[in-house]
């Protein structure tokens, strides 16, 4: 079978199988990406069947003669890897060979966040009073951007005090408790200051809702006009949220369920530590 046709029926499992925009997007780009390199290697369509090891590694050297960080690279064999164990599995391959690839090394990076009194500031200075609530919903929160543009006026439950997110990453469904610092201004919002024509919580008069990259422009806009040299983005709203939270003790475990994680080994990489606090756990001795 060709790898062209394997791909597409990949792509397909990837839609039926209920994964998000982002991810089908990723899987999908990257993969065709590796199809136009053996396509160029071998200078037309090649059988799923024609790949071996040799042109997987060819093609991740090739990513690191382009300069992609290992980050990046890791990514394309992760997808790599994807699409043969599926490939693997419905019988469109013989072998698994991209289970034969050495996995590449990445060193995380400490996972950028803004502290209370920053978000504070930002949404202080946000000269949008609909963005800005967004804004502190996501630091209160701790929703993906997705999950918060997407939340339909019942799933905030003001009698219950909760934010239902259905159909969260992985098609998971989770209950957040609404904070007292946000729940007031989301009532208000609710019933003076939404427009009626939408499904959508969180919506314009124009459009009927909020888009990614609209807030993320309004939140950049704000930070630049404030000087900062931090990136900050929606995403990182959601990492200041879990890192406040494990900043003062909160236990692990309900930071992981409050994040929708399925892997408590995700939500570690919240656990931000410098020399003055290592100082002091050392001294506890």
């Amino acid at each position: 079978m060709l790898l062209h046709e394997v791909i597409k029926e990949f792509e397909y499992y990837l839609k039926i199988s209920n994964k998000s925009n982002e991810t089908i997007t990723g899987y999908s780009k990257d993969i065709n990406a590796f199809e136009k390199f053996v396509e160029e290697k071998y200078n037309g369509p090649v059988y799923i069947e024609e790949i071996k090891i040799l042109d997987i590694e060819d093609y991740l050297h090739s990513l690191k003669l382009r300069k992609l960080q290992n980050s990046s690279i890791s990514r394309n064999l992760y997808t790599i890897r994807s699409f043969w164990n599926f490939a693997y599995k419905n019988r469109f391959a013989k072998e698994n060979i991209a289970s034969f690839v050495e996995t590449i090394k990445v060193k995380r990076k400490e996972r950028e966040y803004l502290t209370e009194a920053e978000v504070k500031e930002l949404v202080h200075n946000i000269d949008h009073k609909l963005i800005s609530l967004v804004v502190e919903t996501l630091f209160y929160s701790g929703m993906r951007i997705s999950e918060c543009i997407n939340l339909k006026v019942n799933d905030v439950d003001f009698d219950d005090k909760v934010i239902r997110v259905i159909n969260g990453k992985g098609g998971k469904d989770r209950n957040i408790p609404i904070n007292k610092d946000i729940i007031n201004k989301l009532k208000y919002y609710k019933d003076h200051e939404r427009p009626n024509k939408s499904d959508y919580f969180f919506c314009t008069e124009k459009s009927g809702r909020l888009s990614a990259p609209y807030i993320n422009r309004i939140i950049n806009d704000t930070v630049i006009n404030l000087g900062w040299s931090k990136h900050v983005s929606a995403h990182i709203l959601r990492h200041s949220f879990a890192s406040c939270l494990i900043k003062k003790g909160v236990n692990l475990v309900h930071v992981q369920k409050l994040l929708g994680h399925s892997n408590l080994k995700v939500t570690s990489i919240y656990t931000h530590t410098n020399l003055d606090e290592l100082a002091q756990s050392i001294d506890k001795l």
